[in-house]
């Protein structure tokens, strides 16, 4: 891998760093894959591409925490600050999509890690992907937790004109103080609520994922959530609950026990109550939403929320039928 060292400028940042002792690390891979197929079943893609891995914005919660170990770095402060970077990606992605045997299936933007981390306002890798499925008129969805993404407003609504892509905007709490501590170097959730009405006016279709939902901290902000969303012109809401895997859990206890300690015990017993005894879940259908009391009472008020204030509305269905084989153009 080649290494650069690199100190990323408040202005790259939705919000400031609340610790900017630490220097971003960026290491340059040349990968040989790009497009990767999804085997769980219960994620909602088929194909997801990630053009980092590690991500800046410190989610405390992140499930992608424990692949960084595979390349040799930690769970913790590693994750958030060794990113590693697939400089070739967006050439990976043309190759995959000029298979002969290739199909058009829609690609998720990202399934690991943010797509729109602080990292790519200086690196447009994102951009040169979206380029790739405008040229091939292939279909794209998008997660993020970074209003970053209204930059590609010009891409996306040209992409929209034929349905081929879809924003989902990860949105865990409207309290700033909260959201701070969960996720120090997201956007707010003022700008993401931006974002989508930005987005929405322009034509692109967006959703929302209110994840993850943590009972004692932030469950009981979901009516709240899914109503500024729809206000907002999001056409549809998703959720997942929380669950730490691996050494996730130590991370994320300490940061409880350290911000939280007047009710760090029973927060971490009713996210245990969600898994069985456990923090932490591997069982398809069940890990996403946990089983037991506080599942229940969490899934009611979801569907309760949704039917209010998204009845009206849909998920939207992306085209695979404008998809350009052979490039720009087609004879025939």
């Amino acid at each position: 891998l080649a290494t650069e060292y690199v100190t990323l400028h408040p202005e790259g940042l939705d919000e400031p760093l609340l610790n900017d002792t630490i220097p971003t690390q960026v290491f340059y891979e040349s990968a040989k894959k790009i497009v990767n197929k999804v085997t769980s079943p219960d994620v909602g893609m088929e194909y997801s591409l990630n053009p980092y891995q590690g991500c800046e914005h410190g989610c405390v919660y992140c499930y992608a925490r424990t692949t960084h170990e595979f390349w040799g770095y930690n769970a913790g402060l590693d994750f958030e600050s060794k990113i590693i970077v697939k400089k070739n990606a967006a050439d990976l992605l043309e190759r995959c999509l000029l298979q002969k045997s290739w199909k058009a299936c829609p690609i998720v933007l990202s399934g690991n890690t943010d797509c729109y981390q602080p990292l790519e306002r200086k690196l447009g890798i994102t951009r040169s992907l979206l380029k790739i499925f405008s040229k091939y008129r292939h279909p794209v969805a998008i997660i993020t937790k970074n209003a970053l993404v209204v930059r590609d407003l010009d891409l996306l609504s040209e992409l929209a004109q034929d349905d081929l892509v879809m924003v989902i905007l990860s949105i865990t709490s409207l309290d700033e103080k909260l959201r701070l501590l969960l996720e120090p170097r997201t956007a707010s959730a003022v700008k993401k609520m931006k974002a989508i009405n930005t987005l929405s006016k322009a034509g692109v279709p967006v959703s929302i994922m209110n994840a993850p939902v943590i009972p004692g901290l932030n469950h009981h902000e979901i009516p709240a959530i899914i109503k500024q969303a729809a206000e907002n012109g999001a056409v549809s809401a998703g959720y997942t609950t929380v669950r730490l895997n691996g050494k996730i859990a130590d991370v994320f206890h300490d940061w409880l026990v350290k911000n939280f300690p007047d009710r760090a015990e029973k927060v971490w017993n009713q996210i245990k109550e969600l898994h069985g005894g456990s923090v932490s879940d591997s069982e398809f259908g069940r890990r996403m939403r946990g089983e037991g009391n506080y599942s229940d009472i969490i899934r009611q008020l979801f569907a309760h929320s949704v039917k209010k204030y998204m009845s009206k509305t849909s998920k939207p269905i992306l085209n695979t039928d404008k998809f350009r084989k052979g490039g720009n153009y087609q004879l025939f």
